[in-house]
């Protein structure tokens, strides 16, 4: 195994852990896939219901259902996507960039559909006690959420259409290259020896990045800083928050990879940075505003646990505590402080709470990392945090930043000439759920 990979060996969800050799007859490790199985679902749960309720209940009425739409049909779109090629393009061998197209449509999955397998190939190979499917799977509830997440950012005002074309586009061409950076053996960022335990620049930075482009793109809604563009419904909101919480814990501790301490450690960290970041953000608004608002103890929530992510598997729970404060001031300074002072709308945070608290959780893994919770069979003495790491930290998150920028662009621009990006100001005042859907909450 390369000393680079020594180094970086956990950076990945599913890459946490060294496993063993396999037998000649490898066999699965049911518990190991049990867990899976069951974080696969609780993380798709965080699309469909969770986010779904959660943007749906921050908007106004006349958009609640398009809001809902928007998930749900990102949530199939990009299901299928990732079976057709974007699992191939993030995951299969490729370079220091991209994947290939040698699982196309999963090829090659069905003659081992019982057996475990090995991601890479050669003496770097990383091997897996779970058959290969699950992975797929497991995999494609992140990329779905991580295009869900880029709606918050563009609510209220693009065109069903063009949001459609835009996910299918940036799912293959923006996230499946940067998964196969920082997660895949073969990925430049993962060569590094960045840690991302579960998608702190994959997920959040990701989208964040993308939510800010579009909002800048896309411009302001209409009567922004006039009207009163204040949630339809908050316990929406709250309920899917609730989900997103609870579905967190599949993102979290199911990138241990299996049944594991590790995994029981980013379970119990991913639980603790959430509370703190709540009564964080709390606290603060409760100082300025006078009044703790139940939108904001909520955002507290996915703020911490959005920071979290990318140390789940490296801190230990004084740390989370730590990290949890720091990520609800953050994200309370981001949702309110930071878009005014640049002046852009970001209409429910994307880039607020995913971006700002997705690259403070990525620094703060590269001071905060605790070195035998990142230790290998590989490498016993692990990754601790230092200045050293925090550099490279640093270097993975411009590195997203800067192309995740530049290249959701494009796409934009793309589609905007082709189609159109923004509904129009009658049918935007009218509301999406009659103009794109037909249709009325009642």
């Amino acid at each position: 195994m390369k000393s680079w990979m020594r180094g970086a060996l956990g950076a990945a969800p599913l890459l946490a852990l060294s496993m063993p050799a396999f037998a000649q007859d490898p066999k699965v490790d049911t518990g190991d896939t049990a867990w899976m199985l069951i974080s696969t679902a609780i993380v798709l749960m965080m699309t469909i219901p969770g986010l779904a309720l959660f943007y749906a209940g921050m908007v106004r009425k006349k958009n609640v259902l398009s809001t809902l739409a928007q998930s749900f049909a990102i949530t199939a779109l990009v299901s299928v996507l990732w079976v057709v090629i974007g699992y191939s393009l993030a995951f299969g061998e490729g370079g220091a960039y991209i994947g290939d197209v040698s699982k196309l449509l999963l090829g090659g999955i069905a003659e081992n559909w019982d057996k475990p397998f090995s991601l890479g190939s050669g003496p770097d190979a990383v091997a897996f006690t779970i058959p290969e499917s699950v992975f797929v799977a497991f995999q494609g509830t992140f990329a779905v959420i991580t295009a869900a997440l880029i709606t918050g950012a563009l609510a209220d005002r693009i065109k069903f259409s063009a949001l459609m074309v835009f996910v299918a586009l940036w799912t293959l061409l923006v996230y499946s290259p940067v998964a196969h950076w920082v997660w895949h053996p073969n990925g430049w960022i993962f060569g590094l020896g960045a840690l991302d335990f579960a998608g702190g620049t994959v997920v959040h930075i990701n989208a964040g990045v993308a939510g800010l482009v579009g909002a800048l793109i896309l411009g302001k809604r209409v009567g922004y800083g006039t009207e009163n563009l204040s949630p339809y419904n908050l316990a929406f909101a709250v309920i899917g928050a609730a989900l997103l919480w609870v579905g967190w814990f599949g993102f979290n501790a199911g990138s241990a990879g299996g049944a594991s301490g590790r995994a029981g450690m980013a379970f119990l960290v991913t639980n603790t940075a959430a509370a703190a970041a709540a009564l964080s953000w709390m606290v603060a608004e409760w100082a300025i505003k006078g009044k703790p608002s139940v939108l904001g103890v909520i955002s507290g929530a996915v703020a911490g646990l959005v920071a979290i992510t990318p140390a789940a598997g490296f801190v230990l729970p004084g740390a989370s505590i730590l990290l949890g404060i720091v990520a609800g001031l953050a994200g309370f300074w981001g949702a309110t402080a930071l878009k005014h002072w640049l002046g852009y709308d970001d209409s429910l945070d994307a880039f607020g709470v995913h971006g700002v608290c997705g690259i403070l959780g990525a620094l703060l893994t590269g001071v905060l990392a605790y070195g035998p919770l990142s230790a290998t069979e590989a490498a016993p003495a692990g990754v601790s945090g230092s200045m050293g790491q925090l550099l490279i930290q640093f270097q993975a998150v411009a590195a997203v930043f800067v192309f995740t920028a530049v290249a959701t662009a494009i796409l934009l621009k793309v589609v905007d000439v082709i189609i159109g990006l923004r509904v129009s100001e009658e049918e935007e005042r009218e509301g999406l759920d009659v103009t794109q859907h037909g249709e009325r909450l009642g």
